[in-house]
């Protein structure tokens, strides 16, 4: 290992590893560039999932190779006139005894459907409140996101010209939805790495104080987001696994947030070592091999947790895994290959105009950290009971955390699908746009049907479609879509029409699609939060090669989680207007959080058992002195590191989508606290009452790097 270090710090090979990491770079964008696709992903869920099962039913059914767009329009006051009526519904033909001639006609070149050899869409329906009228129009399926998003704009375009005055028309239903929910994304990596780009320059700029350090780890990372991005896509298609925009917007902040940290973590080492060595070839060389374990350790365990999404069972939640692990193991071979080449080759004018020079003190010993250090040193049991009330007050706001949010609120900006659902809403059942589809047996059809008008929560149901086994019932549920109560009333539904003898009945649908998903992700909790506990503890027992450390640390890491949580509910709740939390938000708040709270343990704990395994004289430090010593060095490159990451994590909030932005929120409020609070105050007091039995049950330390 040494050797390496020495070939990548070394005067000329230095040039020749940035030649090799070049090279990389550019067959990762184009000989093994992945494939681009334009196809919307699917939800995730296991083929055996029942709605899965409904879906694959439905499919064999006659005309069934659709989607639908719903339209609704609405009066802006009062009722609608019995011209308006008319405009809406048309008159009635006797030859084809349907009515003919109303708005529904307008969109007859996008229906699937046929009447009499001609293209059909039913006529629009009129609440009877006769202020609020619906049309379905059926239409064939497009994968693409982009033909499908032109074309259900042109049938916005197409509402919009043909309602009369005083009348507003919204697109929504499966199709609007889809089309929006794609929306959010698009355009949002550029977004998204312009947002993250700008954050990172101005802290570099603030941290190093220096108008050319920051171009270079900046251009490290940089490239390293981009080939993750390339290398994880491909990662995901070898397991046969679709990386949409949430999980490439989230993988380009962890890289950026995580790759950023081992940068300054690495350069932060490298600035002690200029003052102790005069040759900075040999300054970098034991400040990777000084810092190499750290990162090595807190990016292994990053990897780690995020693998253990690989045992979920949703789709979605596996990909993010695979992708994001893929791109911290880039984040780690650029932080410790590429970027200390790209460093050393400068020399030490690159940190001009504060230029560490040979023989300077290290004023980190005397420091602000090293004096706080000091002062919680001489009353840790005070600091670490005031620290951990602090934490447990956050905590206790996240005892009314609610989990799931209705349909309509999945996204901070109403788009025009959600507006249509919500006015669909006030004057017709709530599950008019999306019917729950229920699929029996063609004998206990009518007997599913009684069975499910039985339940209060059922305004409609009706079979609308066979073959020659099956039949498609459509269930109306007076529930808005994605509430508690759309979730109950699916359970009952699928409690009653499965009663029915001989039915063989299954529910399918939205609400029920997102029920499985909200079932899913809890049972995808309860496998992987232990496995990603159980993980982290043993990357701390084998870097710190102790029990106590490790435990003391992993509890202030989960404290910290639940205390995020308690102060993110707070916001979202009183400041936001939020209900909820997306189902997806709290694993993967758990999972980023600890896993990248571990990270700042690991810098701190690692140095100072370092520290502790120095002699002094002929005596090792005790850890009181090593703990001071760690703060003082690392305490800086910490808070530096850590309102870094946590800005990083604030640019989701630039995305509409509620959960990317919950997420954001959690992770930078966690992190903030992680920083600020639990590594620099917390750690250092248990540290200090646990004294040398900090590292039990090890009696002697000694030095470890990579040599």
């Amino acid at each position: 290992m040494n050797s390496l270090i020495r070939f990548i710090t070394g005067p000329k090979t230095s040039w020749i590893t940035l030649l090799v990491g070049l090279i990389f770079a550019a067959l990762s964008f184009t000989v093994f560039a992945a494939e681009s696709t334009d196809e919307a992903p699917s939800t995730g869920l296991p083929d055996d999932a029942e709605v899965v099962l409904v879906e694959k039913a439905l499919a064999d059914m006659p005309n069934s190779e659709g989607t639908a767009a719903v339209i609704v329009f609405a009066k802006e006051s009062g009722e609608f006139t019995a011209s308006e009526q008319e405009w809406l519904q048309g008159e009635f033909d006797p030859i084809t005894q349907t009515l003919s001639g109303g708005v529904n006609e307008v969109f007859l070149d996008y229906t699937n459907v046929e009447l009499m050899g001609q293209p059909f869409v039913p006529p629009a329906t009129i609440a009877d409140d006769n202020t609020t009228a619906v049309m379905t129009v059926p239409m064939d399926e497009i994968a693409d996101v982009a033909p499908r998003g032109e074309r259900v704009a042109e049938m916005r375009a197409l509402a919009l010209d043909a309602a009369l005055p005083g009348i507003t028309a919204y697109v929504t239903g499966p199709e609007g939805f889809q089309v929006d929910l794609a929306g959010v994304f698009e355009g949002a990596d550029f977004v998204l790495l312009g947002a993250t780009v700008v954050i990172v320059i101005v802290l570099l700029l603030v941290t190093y104080r220096s108008p050319t350090l920051w171009i270079v780890p900046l251009a490290v990372v940089g490239t390293a987001d981009l080939m993750a991005g390339q290398i994880g896509r491909n990662v995901a298609s070898f397991f046969d696994l679709a990386a949409d925009g949430s999980v490439t917007g989230i993988l380009s902040v962890l890289v950026f947030g995580a790759g950023t940290n081992y940068a300054l973590l690495l350069i932060a080492r490298y600035r002690e070592e200029l003052l102790l060595v005069e040759d900075r070839h040999i300054a970098m060389a034991r400040a990777v091999k000084g810092a190499g374990p750290a990162i090595l350790a807190s990016g292994g365990t990053v990897v780690l947790a995020l693998l253990t999404l690989a045992f979920a069972d949703l789709g979605v939640t596996r990909a993010l895994g695979v992708v994001c692990a893929t791109g911290i193991v880039v984040a780690m071979i650029s932080a410790l290959g590429v970027l200390p080449a790209a460093i050393v080759v400068f020399g030490r004018g690159l940190f001009w105009p504060f230029v560490p020079r040979f023989g300077g003190i290290n004023k980190s010993a005397t420091g602000w950290w090293a004096r706080l250090g000091t002062r919680v040193s001489k009353r840790p049991v005070l600091v670490a009971v005031a620290g951990v009330a602090v934490l447990g007050g956050l905590a206790a706001g996240s005892t009314g955390v609610t989990i799931g949010i209705p349909e309509t609120e999945q996204f901070r900006v109403k788009p025009e699908a959600v507006l249509g659902i919500e006015v669909l809403g006030e004057a017709f059942p709530a599950g008019e746009s999306s019917p729950t589809q229920v699929v029996a047996d063609n004998d206990g059809a009518n007997d599913v049907v009684a069975a499910a008008l039985l339940l209060d929560v059922v305004a409609s149901a009706e079979v609308v479609n066979a073959n020659d086994t099956l039949s498609r019932i459509d269930v109306v549920l007076d529930a808005e879509g994605g509430s508690e109560e759309a979730y109950a009333a699916i359970v009952d539904l699928r409690t009653a029409v499965q009663a029915v003898p001989g039915a063989n009945a299954l529910v399918g649908g939205d609400d029920a699609t997102r029920l499985a998903v909200k079932e899913t992700y809890e049972r995808d909790q309860l496998l992987v939060i232990p496995l990603i506990l159980i993980l982290v503890f043993i990357v701390l027992v084998l870097l710190l090669r102790a029990l106590l450390a490790p435990v003391l640390l992993l509890a202030s890491v989960v404290l910290s989680f639940f205390s995020a949580i308690g102060a993110a509910w707070l916001l979202f709740e009183n400041v936001f207007g939020m209900s909820g939390l997306d189902f997806s938000v709290f694993l993967y708040s758990f999972l980023f959080l600890v896993a990248l709270g571990v990270d700042y343990n690991i810098f701190l704990v690692s140095r100072a058992r370092e520290e502790a395994a120095l002699l002094v004289g002929k005596v090792r430090q005790p850890t009181r002195r090593a703990m001071i010593t760690a703060l003082g060095a690392t305490g800086g490159v910490i808070t530096s590191a850590g309102i870094l990451l946590a800005a990083v994590f604030a640019v989701l909030g630039v995305l509409p989508l509620i959960a990317l932005f919950q997420v954001g929120i959690i992770v930078g409020i966690g992190v903030l606290i992680d920083t600020l609070l639990v590594r620099t105050v917390v750690v250092p007091a248990t540290a200090f009452i646990a004294g040398d039995r900090f590292w039990w049950p090890r009696r002697k330390l000694t030095s470890s790097a990579f040599g």
